[in-house]
């Protein structure tokens, strides 16, 4: 089997995340753009998430509770042949099934209905229970904002999961350190983050989240740890990562990409 170019195949997602941004003025571009290396890694390395195992109990679970970056994750679950671009062509219009936040319409590859921040932990913590209830060796994996680190539910279920020793629950925070109005910090100071998980009783990792050698570094860890622990890996990330002009720019948060600024982000990708 030929060895997958993660940068390669990321791009290809980012292109799609951006041209769908532009064709359908679908919001919140820069948080998409901050986790498409994260769900790529996890996708396609250590995901038991196919298109053959949907219904299957002993798949693993992935919730992204930053449900406003879904276009990400619907562009990662088309390149793994979940979705299709047939499927997805209506996306954001008005009746569609694919909505601005992941709806809880039985679309394949969605395990829950995200985007109330702070509700995607406490779901994955009850389906990683169950898991280990039932006896079934899966993982369930929730992918967090840094700015969703604000909500209590966030931290009840933490200390919950420590408690409970669930060594299969896996969260992932988005630190790409802005949230929808102001950095994160200005907002509701987070430092010191990873001693924070450390404190609740977690095992705590720490990547750059937009590369891929320094993710599979972290995740080799993680999904070979055989601790009582649940694991939580800080992912330092950059909103809008890929394009040199929304980099950093929190004005990605909301605004969609013009004609001319979408043809300057693709003629930027192909260049680089």
């Amino acid at each position: 089997m030929k060895a997958i170019n993660f940068d390669d195949l990321a791009k290809s997602i980012r292109k799609d995340v951006i041209t769908v941004s532009h064709l359908h003025k679908v919001p919140h571009l820069g948080s998409c753009l901050s986790i498409v290396d994260i769900l790529t890694v996890l996708y396609f390395k250590y995901l038991n998430i196919s298109s053959d195992n949907l219904n299957s109990e002993d798949r693993d679970r992935f919730i992204l509770s930053k449900g406003h970056a879904v276009p990400a994750l619907y562009q990662v679950l088309k390149a793994k042949s979940i979705l299709t671009s047939d499927e997805l062509k209506d996306y954001g219009s008005d009746g569609s099934y694919f909505a601005e936040h992941p709806p809880a319409s039985g679309i394949a590859g969605i395990e829950a209905a995200t985007g109330s921040l702070g509700h995607g932990l406490p779901i994955g913590l009850g389906m990683s229970l169950s898991l280990r209830i039932k006896d079934i060796d899966a993982k369930t994996v929730v992918l967090l904002g840094d700015g969703e680190c604000n909500e209590g539910s966030v931290w009840e279920a933490a200390m919950m999961a420590s408690s409970n020793k669930s060594k299969n629950l896996i969260a992932i925070v988005d630190f790409n350190k802005w949230q929808a109005t102001d950095r994160s910090k200005n907002v509701l100071y987070l430092d010191p983050l990873a001693h924070k998980w450390e404190s609740f009783g977690w095992e705590v990792y720490e990547c750059n989240g937009n590369d891929a050698k320094s993710l599979i570094q972290e995740f080799d860890k993680i999904f070979s740890s055989d601790t009582e622990k649940p694991k939580v890996l800080i992912a330092h990330t950059i909103k809008g990562k890929g394009i040199s002009f929304m980099e950093d720019d929190n004005n990605w948060h909301y605004r969609t990409p013009n004609d001319e600024e979408y043809k300057n982000a693709m003629l930027e990708m192909e260049e680089n």
